[in-house]
């Protein structure tokens, strides 16, 4: 059983990009390749249980075991060594990466106070969004009573697509909500 989302895209999307920007071969029309969420936790140098939550937190939003990233660097005016646990993340492919972004688009977002869209300008210049989230709330697997902190996320849709153009015709088909 493949996604939704999926389906989606080989059934309308595809002929819609197709039709839209005249393509001379299908393996030029563009296509979701990853998402990667990614929740940075500074704090978590002080208090490890902080990171342990965010990671199982982000296990469930993403249905996925994150990884914990370590600092590359040492910096001393945040008082962090080289090493250090400063985040948790995860990298969606396939069904599960559909999964997830129809989550998002139909449920998810929805449930942002007073969400009029997401914004157009956060393309990279080479085809790839990225959007952040100020609480994990909005997902329905998180428990509103078990949160003791409420943390932001960011989340990175890379595309195949070679412009800004390209990618936001192919999110907008696939339902992300663009402001008007």
């Amino acid at each position: 059983m493949t996604a939704r989302l999926r389906e989606t895209y080989k059934e309308k999307v595809f002929n819609a990009l197709m039709d839209k920007f005249h393509y001379s071969n299908v393996m030029m029309v563009p296509k979701l390749t990853k998402i990667t969420i990614n929740i940075g936790l500074g704090e978590a140098k002080d208090n490890a249980k902080l990171l342990e939550t965010a990671t199982e937190e982000l296990g469930l939003i993403s249905g996925q075991k994150p990884v914990v990233t370590k600092a590359k660097k040492s910096i001393a005016n945040f008082k962090v060594r080289q090493g250090n646990p400063v985040g948790t993340k995860v990298t969606l492919r396939g069904d599960s990466m559909y999964e997830f972004a129809d989550k998002f688009f139909n449920i998810a977002l929805p449930r942002v106070r007073d969400f009029k869209g997401v914004s157009k300008n956060s393309f990279d210049g080479r085809g790839n969004y990225s959007v952040g989230i100020k609480e994990q709330l909005i997902f329905p697997e998180i428990n509103y009573d078990k949160v003791d902190r409420i943390t932001g996320m960011n989340i990175v849709f890379t595309t195949t697509a070679k412009n800004d153009e390209e990618a936001a015709a192919l999110l907008e088909l696939l339902g992300m909500p663009f402001e008007k």
